[in-house]
This record gives structure tokens, C-alpha cells and sequence, in this order.
């Protein structure tokens, strides 16, 4: 009995906009953990992006509740009400955007989000000034979009000016700015006056931005400014946000999107035709998270303030140079007396002490050169870690 050949014909493959887009580089590194890990070798993890600590009780009450009660049915595709108009009143409170209902989108999580901007924005040839290292999937989020993204060294604009170096990079085909702070992977956080200055950029040249705040309530020195807030600023800010980090709702796939017109018609339109919405009962979970006491940060801080000091300083004493990250939960220390090539340094790391990492070039050419580590882990798996290089660098 002969099988149906498989075609090779030109037209089965994938469109050309996903041949363009690659995976993640993370992905294969955890399957290298879990293999060594049911080889019954005990790994040190440093390469997730998750937070250490569970989900509050209240929030997991929140759904429990929501659950009981039959709110399972569809919600509106933009988010539950209820929900919007919290997320309404926080950033207005806390992020110092003023905005009103109609200006919120509820998302399945800060991907979706960063998504459905890139989709109402940009238009095939458009160029993206994106301060790097980044975070990987940005790149082909914006590829996807059949636009370009320019890498400006975030080291290099800090040290000759932000609005000098972004002039730089800059064309007539520029359309918009990526903006992340605090920075995965870096920990980098940009000041107020930072802010300022991409923001006046920006108003002289008419441009557009991503800003993308995952990490605004892990601000260890200094404040956290969301950009939006800065005069003239709002009606050009697609600003995405997340539950995972400050909630450690990480697999609950929460997020929002605070944007005017004509970004937000753009962005219920990505979602209405791609997801239909965000899952009801984990909306009300979500209401039950904006209400978390203030307190509640400052604890979170103080955790993860503990675990930096102990990463930070003692990779500083095994001679990785790396500084105090204030924002985030990661370290990114130079690595170049292990390996000038950050992949062969990761594989080095894991290979002799257990300890798996991050490559810096994941995250774009300027992140050569280092390794990222997640302190977001216990403090003794941390200490544990440092030990075991310490007794095989």
C-alpha cells in the first residue's frame, strides 16, 4: 500500500513573515536543565524569568470564587468592566497616566499586549529604535510586524547622551521607540530625567512608543516613571503591563494595555481576532490582585533586595564584574575570563558546577560577553550556586 508523497512544492511552507521569526534561545536551555536533571544531576537554576514566590491567597480565592459563582461565560473581548476600571484608577493613582476606562485593554499577559501594539502601529518597512541588550522576544515581535528594529546600546546612549545617541540610529523611516524599564535583561532602570529626555525625542520627530513596565513594582534604587505620564506623552504611548511579575501570576496569562485613540481600536481589534478576550474567571482573579495592599510590594522588594546583595556580591568575589542591578530580578555580569563567547561560558558553567544561565548574546550583540542569572530563587540555592563555582571556576 503506498503512502501519499509529501509535497515540496512552494506552497507548503510557512508565510514569509514567520520564516523570519525564530524561537527562543531560553527554551532549548531548559530542555538541556531537564535532561541533566533526569540524568538524577542536580542543577542550580539561574536562567528562568519567573518569581519565586506563589500566588497570594487571596488572588487564588478570587478565582475559587469566581468559579462558584458561574462567572464562566464570555466576557466583553476588551476585559470584564469591573476590572478595566480598576486598572483605570491604578494607573491613574500609581503610574501617573490619566486614564479613563475606554483607554484599557485587558490581555493574555504582556506578550499579548506588546503583540497587538506592534500590530496596530507599525506598517512593513517601519524602523523601531529599541534599546539593547533587550529581551528576546522583541525582535521578532517587531520582524513580525514586517518592520525593523535598530539596536541602540543602552550603555552607549546612558554615557553620550540619550537624545544624541537615538539621533544616531535614526531615519525618516523611524516610527517609534521600544521602551522598557526596569530592563530584562540588565536590571537597568531609566531615571526620570532619562524618561524626559526619549520622551522630548520623541515629541520633536512625531514619533511612537512601546513602553513596556513588566517589572515597575521590582524598582529596588530610585522610582519607577512610566513615561505615558510625561506631558504630551499619553496620546503617543502604547503602555503594556503584566500581572506575572508583580502578582506571580506568571501562568495565569494576565495583562492590560492603557493607550488612546487610535492605538486602542487597533488593539481590540488584534485581540477580538486572535483570542476573543481574556479567560473570565481569571479576570476576576485579577480584580482581587489590584486590590493587594501597598505593603505587599515593599515585603516583595525586601525579598528580592536580600537575594540581589547575596547574587550580586558573590559573583563580584568570584571575579565577574557585575553591578548592582536596580531594577528586575536579574544579574548580567561579564563573563569574558570564562569564555569571550557567552554560549560557550553558559555550557562551561553548566557542564563543571551545575549552574545554568542565560547567554548575554540572546539578548542582542551588545549583551555579549555576559550571562544573565535569575536571582529570583531561594537564598540558599543562590548560596549553593556560588559555592559550586567557587569550587570549579
Amino acid at each position: 500500500m503506498s503512502s501519499t508523497p509529501i509535497s515540496t512544492s512552494a506552497r507548503f511552507r510557512i508565510s514569509d513573515r514567520l520564516e523570519q521569526v525564530g524561537f527562543s534561545d531560553i527554551v532549548q536551555i531548559r530542555n538541556k536543565v531537564m535532561d541533566l536533571r533526569a540524568q538524577g544531576v542536580q542543577v542550580h537554576q539561574y536562567e528562568g524569568g519567573e518569581p519565586y514566590l506563589a500566588t497570594p491567597d487571596h488572588i487564588k480565592d478570587a478565582m475559587s470564587r469566581a468559579l462558584r459563582d458561574n462567572k464562566t461565560r464570555y466576557a466583553p473581548s476588551s476585559g470584564v468592566m469591573e476590572l478595566r476600571q480598576a486598572i483605570a484608577k491604578k494607573v491613574s493613582e500609581r503610574n501617573g497616566i490619566p486614564a479613563k476606562v475606554e483607554d484599557v485593554i485587558v490581555v493574555n499577559g504582556g506578550m499579548q499586549g506588546l503583540f497587538g501594539s506592534f500590530q496596530t502601529v507599525l506598517n512593513p518597512g517601519d524602523e523601531v529604535l529599541m534599546f539593547s541588550p533587550f529581551w528576546t522576544p522583541i525582535k521578532d515581535l517587531i520582524v513580525y510586524s514586517q518592520a525593523k528594529p535598530v539596536f541602540v546600546s543602552t550603555e552607549e546612549a546612558r554615557q553620550n547622551g540619550i537624545a544624541e545617541t537615538l539621533a544616531k540610529y535614526s531615519n525618516p523611516r523611524t516610527r517609534a521607540i521600544y521602551y522598557n524599564t526596569p530592563q530584562n535583561p540588565s536590571g537597568v532602570v531609566f531615571t526620570r530625567t532619562d524618561a524626559e529626555a526619549v520622551a522630548k525625542f520623541v515629541r520633536d520627530r512625531d514619533m511612537i512608543v512601546f513602553s513596556d513596565e513588566a517589572y515597575e513594582d521590582l524598582v529596588y534604587d530610585g522610582d519607577h516613571v512610566s513615561i505615558a505620564s510625561l506631558p504630551e506623552m499619553f496620546e503617543r504611548t502604547l503602555s503594556c503591563f503584566t500581572l506575572s511579575k508583580s502578582y506571580s501570576m506568571t501562568g495565569w496569562r494576565v495583562g492590560y494595555v492603557v493607550a488612546k485613540e487610535p492605538w486602542m481600536t487597533g488593539l481590540r481589534k488584534t485581540t477580538l481576532y486572535s483570542t476573543n478576550g481574556v479567560s473570565t474567571p481569571s479576570q476576576w482573579a485579577a480584580l482581587a490582585a489590584l486590590a493587594t495592599p501597598i505593603e505587599f510590594f515593599a515585603e516583595m522588594r525586601a525579598a528580592y533586595r536580600k537575594r540581589r546583595d547575596l547574587m550580586v556580591n558573590g559573583l563580584n568575589s568570584l571575579g565577574l564584574k557585575c553591578p548592582m542591578p536596580p531594577g528586575a530580578f536579574y544579574a548580567f555580569p561579564e563573563v569574558t575570563r570564562i569564555d569571550r563567547d557567552s554560549r560557550r561560558a553558559a555550557s562551561h558553567l553548566l557542564e563543571i558546577a551545575q549552574v545554568a544561565t542565560v547567554p548575554g548574546i540572546v539578548f542582542g550583540q551588545h549583551g555579549e560577553g555576559h550571562l544573565r542569572f535569575s536571582f529570583s530563587t531561594s537564598p540558599e540555592n543562590i548560596k549553593a550556586g556560588l559555592d559550586s563555582m567557587k569550587k570549579n571556576l
